[in-house]
């Protein structure tokens, strides 16, 4: 009887360990399901590519006629300045219009086929080759006039250039000729263009507030 009575709890005491093994295993089952509902699933950002950026740049490219409006902030060696400003673009012809809000002073840059010009300054028209070059010496503000008109669709200027996209797959960052370019605002057409372009280097910045894009 003796013998018995100890078998009898032996089956007992193992039946409950198996009977607590197995909540135990049903309890930590259930936490993991509870934890794996309550977290959000993770997903990779998208991420733009050369080879989009390339496309786009390509449809940027056929639409060489635009035109813009807007706001300028310039800071060259402790030499600042605002102006309003007015951008035609044919092809690489370009006539830039700059007016100061306060003074109403203003200044015409313009490239054709004859040459580059400089209108609106003391003693007369200026010309020259380089349009960074004139602007600079006629009014100390260093912009890079020539890259500018790539950048501020958001495209690439020539030469060696490095270029960080968003998660929407835009360019954030565009690093190229010594300036650091950042894209802070797009819009919501087809062929997106930025709304808001800072360009900077160590000695200057530019600063750009694109509020209406268009034809020439």
């Amino acid at each position: 009887m003796i013998q018995l009575n100890f078998l009898e709890n032996s089956r007992v005491d193992r039946r409950e360990s198996e009977l607590r093994g197995a909540g135990w295993r049903a309890l930590a089952l259930a936490s993991c399901l509870l934890s794996a509902c309550s977290q959000a699933p993770v997903r990779p950002p998208l991420q733009g590519s050369e080879s989009v950026q390339a496309v786009r740049e390509s449809a940027l490219a056929a639409q060489s006629a635009w035109s813009f409006t807007g706001r300028l902030a310039v800071s060259s060696s402790g030499n600042a300045g605002n102006a309003r400003i007015d951008w035609k673009q044919d092809g690489q012809d370009y006539d830039i219009r700059l007016s100061a809000p306060i003074t109403g002073q203003g200044w015409r840059l313009r490239r054709t086929s004859a040459g580059i010009s400089l209108d609106g300054l003391e003693g007369g028209t200026r010309t020259g080759n380089d349009a960074d070059v004139l602007l600079r010496e006629a009014t100390g503000w260093q912009i890079p006039v020539s890259a500018l008109s790539s950048w501020v669709r958001g495209a690439r200027a020539a030469g060696a250039s490095e270029i960080e996209f968003d998660p929407s797959g835009l360019p954030a960052t565009l690093r190229q000729s010594g300036w650091a370019v950042e894209y802070r605002g797009w819009t919501d057409a087809a062929t997106p263009l930025p709304t808001r372009v800072f360009a900077s280097q160590p000695e200057a910045s530019v600063r750009l507030v694109i509020e209406r894009w268009g034809q020439p």
